[in-house]
């Protein structure tokens, strides 16, 4: 009798043995899908992870129901990566497997191609004549009439009278495709305003599968630019590098030109007929990525991220699996999961990126150090890119660790964009800010719409406003689920908990004194958004967050409509700050950098540091110097003048000392430890417990518990303990001991439903 190791997407830990009958002996290896039973009339969808003859002991074996593949769907390499996740964050391997695997190969029945709801014109709609009389129809229904007309500019449909010329030949604007919400997004309407016209006959819905894999496109590595003098050195430097380091760190400024150097590396690696891993942190970022590597690399592209269709991840990673698979993965930070028979290089771009590391739900694992285990165990080397690097990664590079090559010119002699810090306490004292802006933002981003340049504007907070208040006696309307206030979006008419998803409509009236004035306080990038096009009539403006960005395509439409010079000033949060190239961004407008540097967290101030450098860097990127104007009421701080002068190399020495004096990465590890209950008192007892437990084996390195700057979440209430582990200690022993103190916990029967969870190297 044969006996295989399964592993199942359940969040328990070791593998789950069963037997395997015998008709099935020669075909079950390492690597297939087996469908087994568990429990009743629940059956799960496993990867073998090994056949063996050993019967296991201490209960009863069940057979598997079925093949599910002729050959492995998961690679030696990436079980080897699965183990070293699921060792290193703690967290079951099934949690691992769960992660990696497109739903469509861990579900019974295979996968369903995502679909998605689309709009357009009905036929009877289809010419300018009946479009004129629609609009008539529609001139008591304001919504409506602005849905439409948005309709209109979207799709190209207000266009389509223009010619295009292509090479000589002129040919119609072609009408685009708009998905039902992006023109929700863009008009912001309402489902009922969109239905409204649906069953006037006006517009008509459909729907079609996203995703497509990329096959159409030959390679043309001719179209390969040839690198400017300082970007060969670099080149040069980072080969190298190579031959005596596994990782290396290339830190160059902004615009200096870091991806043409990706692009020929990659061109090397291809050549000698190996593969090229390319992870960003955003999915925004994959948009404008994919334009300029598939000029070059054409079909040998393939892109994987959580916006693209189940569908099309399953057909990516069964070609990934196949003959001729993609020779270039273009993703985030889900495509380090991905099959790989020939890796010769990794590029984490962007490497600074807090996006890499995983939060919720487990496996909590950071990318950004999984693509190196990767590559190590692939025999690749590894390159991270940015302009701002980790305070980890950059201690590594310092210390030898990690090679290290630096590119301090921008690309063509571009100077870096000049800085210019607004005191806004001041100017609010006088009087002088105009909502959110001081008058010579304003007034730059005037000069620059007026003569042909774009803008933007940078508030890391979506939303219209963080919150609401009664003037009269304070009331604040709070999550009833969390330990938050709640977030107004007028566009919705509605408050929102962005921790739960929990809305409230917004009250008339304060539920506590009856009293009628509610005002906002603070802003958001729907409030600037509001605030600009009252400002600037006559400018485009486009906002760019989560609440705009929910489908795939709204990316594509957003970048491409402000990088084809169709929107004239951008808003938005940290999406925009990092990795995107724009021409024309003569201006950049930092609302609140205070909101940044006072987060309560270690890492505030290199965080702020980062989101500032990266967001000024858009500024200035062809030919002419840009302008940054930071908006702060402190300008004494040290980070602003560091920023003012580019100098990341003063932030770390500055930092350094501070993190040396109270024991912070990158001098130590830090692992923080998560218990979550519905009942306070109950979560409460069982820190102070797990605390002390631990205190008796990791003594002043353990901290708390206590409770979190948001302490209760989902209904459920948090404790947190942090424990600081020096440099050079055993860290599996640590994991032996963690395991220990959990499991124990778990045995008292009063904490059955306690969740208990560790955050191993957090950000």
């Amino acid at each position: 009798m044969k006996y295989a190791d399964v592993i199942l997407p359940l969040p328990l830990d070791g593998l789950f043995t069963y037997s395997v009958p015998v008709q099935m002996e020669a075909s079950v290896r390492f690597g297939v899908r087996v469908l087994v039973p568990f429990g009743r009339s629940k059956s799960y969808v496993g990867v073998v992870a090994r056949v063996h003859d050993c019967e296991p002991q201490g209960y009863k074996v069940k057979p598997v129901t079925r093949m599910m593949d002729a050959g492995p769907v998961v690679t030696a390499c990436q079980y080897e990566l699965w183990q070293w996740i699921a060792d290193y964050y703690m967290s079951p391997i099934g949690e691992v497997y769960k992660a990696a695997l497109p739903s469509g190969l861990k579900a019974e029945d295979g996968y369903r191609p995502k679909t998605e709801l689309y709009i357009r014109l009905t036929p009877q709609f289809g010419n300018a004549r009946a479009l004129h009389l629609a609009l008539g129809m529609l001139g008591r229904a304001d919504r409506q009439l602005k849905a439409l007309t948005e309709y209109l500019a979207l799709s190209n449909w207000d266009r389509a009278a223009d010619m295009v010329d292509n090479g000589g030949v002129s040919h119609p604007v072609p009408i685009k495709e708009i998905t039902r919400e992006e023109l929700m997004n863009s008009s912001h309407a309402s489902l009922s305003t969109i239905n409204a016209l649906v069953k006037r006959g006006i517009l008509e819905t459909y729907s079609r599968e996203v995703g497509r894999l990329n096959n159409d496109v030959e390679p043309h590595p001719d179209n390969i630019k040839r690198l400017s003098e300082a970007q060969q050195e670099a080149y040069n430097a980072v080969l190298f590098s190579f031959l005596k380091k596994d990782v290396t760190l290339l830190h160059g400024v902004t615009s200096s030109g870091k991806t043409e150097i990706y692009i020929h590396l990659i061109q090397r690696e291809l050549d000698a007929g190996r593969q090229v891993l390319y992870l960003l942190p955003e999915i925004a970022l994959t948009v404008q990525m994919m334009d300029r590597l598939r000029r070059v690399f054409g079909n040998r592209l393939g892109i994987y991220h959580s916006k693209y269709s189940d569908a099309e991840r399953v057909e990516i990673w069964r070609k990934q699996l196949s003959d001729c698979p993609y020779d270039i993965i273009l993703g985030a930070r889900s495509a380090v999961l991905l099959p790989f028979g020939r890796l010769g290089l990794v590029i984490v771009d962007e490497e600074h990126e807090t996006s890499y590391k995983q939060q919720d739900p487990a496996p909590r694992y950071q990318a950004r150090s999984a693509a190196i285990m990767l590559a190590r165990m692939s025999g690749a080397k590894t390159l991270l890119g940015t302009a701002t690097p980790s305070m980890e990664t950059y201690h590594n590079a310092r210390t030898g660790k990690y090679g290290l090559v630096e590119l301090n010119k921008r690309y063509k002699g571009v100077e870096l964009p000049e800085v210019c810090v607004v005191d806004i306490k001041d100017l609010q004292h006088r009087k002088m800010m105009h909502g959110p802006f001081s008058p010579l933002l304003l007034a730059r981003v005037r000069e620059a719409i007026d003569s042909g340049e774009q803008a933007i504007l940078f508030q890391n907070r979506r939303g219209f406003a963080p919150m609401i208040e009664c003037k009269q006696c304070g009331w604040v309307p709070r999550c009833r689920n969390c330990d938050v206030s709640l977030t107004l979006h007028r566009n919705m008419n509605q408050l929102t908990c962005h921790y739960c998803g929990y809305t409230y409509r917004v009250p008339t009236e304060c539920p506590a004194c009856g009293g009628k004035e509610l005002r906002t306080r603070g802003y958001g990038t729907e409030k600037i958004e509001e605030t600009v096009r009252d400002i600037f009539p006559e400018a485009s403006v486009a906002r760019m967050d989560l609440d705009t960005t929910r489908t795939r395509n709204a990316y594509e439409r957003i970048i491409g409509d402000f990088a084809g010079g169709r929107t004239d000033i951008l808003i938005g949060t940290q999406m925009i700050s990092k990795g995107l190239d724009f021409d024309r961004v003569s201006v950049v407008g930092i609302l609140d950098a205070d909101s940044m540097m006072s987060y309560p967290d270690f890492r505030a101030y290199e965080q702020a540091y980062m989101m500032m450098s990266q967001v000024s860097g858009r500024a200035g990127r062809r030919g002419k110097r840009g302008l940054v104007v930071l908006q702060t009421r402190n300008p004494q701080l040290s980070v602003i003048r560091q920023v003012v002068d580019n100098d990341y190399s003063g932030l770390y020495t500055d930092l350094a000392v501070e993190r040396q004096a109270f024991n912070y990465p990158p001098f130590t590890h830090l692992i923080y430890v998560y218990l979550k209950h519905t009942d306070d008192g109950i979560v409460d007892s069982a820190a102070i417990e797990l605390g002390s437990r631990l205190r008796q084996w990791f003594g002043m390195r353990v901290l708390g518990p206590d409770k979190p700057a948001v302490a209760k979440v989902k209904t459920l209430n948090i404790r947190k303990i942090v424990i600081k582990l020096e440099n050079g200690i055993d860290m599996k022993r640590v994991r032996e001991y963690l395991r220990m103190a959990q499991s124990r916990m778990m045995e008292d029967k009063r904490y059955a439903a306690l969740q208990v969870y560790y955050d191993v190297d957090p950000v």
